[in-house]
Formats: structure tokens, sequence, C-alpha cells
């Protein structure tokens, strides 16, 4: 793919082969629905999912395959089973196109990334609050 500057979704997709872009869509939706009230972006040039302010989720379109990130350790280990089936490697899972999108799947790793991120925002929190310590009165 040529060199782009993506400002939205809409405009990924528009860029996509005709072919793609349906199921990209699912996959948007699927994503949509699992993450209600997250925020639709552009990060390194693929389309996000943000909640309060962290990207939970990135996918893309390939020539025969589209890929979620990342596939953290986390994800891994949460959907050990149902990921055998696909290709897994450096933070990314890999879905044929030619296959039915797995909606169901797809839902619950953007809901584990979601908590994910969740804890890892608390866990930074906390230890902040006890970095600084109690405030004296």
């Amino acid at each position: 793919m040529a060199k782009t500057d993506f400002k939205s979704i809409d405009e990924y997709l528009a860029k996509q082969p005709e072919e793609v872009r349906p199921v990209l869509q699912r996959v948007r939706g699927v994503l949509g629905k699992a993450l209600r009230g997250a925020d639709e972006a552009i990060s390194y040039q693929i389309p996000a999912f943000r909640q309060n302010g962290c990207t939970v989720i990135y996918f893309a379109g390939w020539k025969r395959h589209y890929s979620l990130y990342p596939a953290t350790q986390v994800v891994l280990a949460a959907f050990e089973s149902e990921l055998r089936s696909y290709e897994v490697s450096k933070g990314t899972i890999r879905f044929p196109l030619s296959a039915p999108v797995p909606a169901k799947l797809i839902a619950g790793i953007a809901k584990c990334r979601a908590r994910e991120e969740r804890d890892r925002a608390t866990a930074k929190a906390a230890k902040t609050k006890v970095a600084v310590g109690p405030r004296k009165k």
C-alpha cells in the first residue's frame, strides 16, 4: 500500500480493495459494539479504538487476511484454544479474509484488551499515589 495519511477509519476503508471492505466493516462493527463508548481513531496509519485515552485495539486489512493488534500475553492466554486455528505471531492475530468473521471471538478479545488497559491504568494510578504518599495536614 502506498504511503498515506488517513484521518479516519472511513478514509482507511475507502482505500482498501473493494472485496476487503465488507469484512473490515464487519470487524469495525464488532469492535464498536464490544467497546461501547470507545472512540475510533487512526494510529500508526491503521484503525484503532480508544477508551479513556488508551488505545485498546487496532485492526488492519491485508491481501489475504486482516489482523488485530496487540495480541498480548493476557489475550493469548485467555483465548488460547480459540486462537489455535489462526496465525498468531509478534503481537498479531491474523484472520483469513476467506473465512467468516469470528464476531464472538473478536468481541471477546476487544473486551479482554479493554480490561487489560483498565487494569494497567488502575495499577499505574495506585503506584503514583503510593509514590507520592499521603498528604500531611
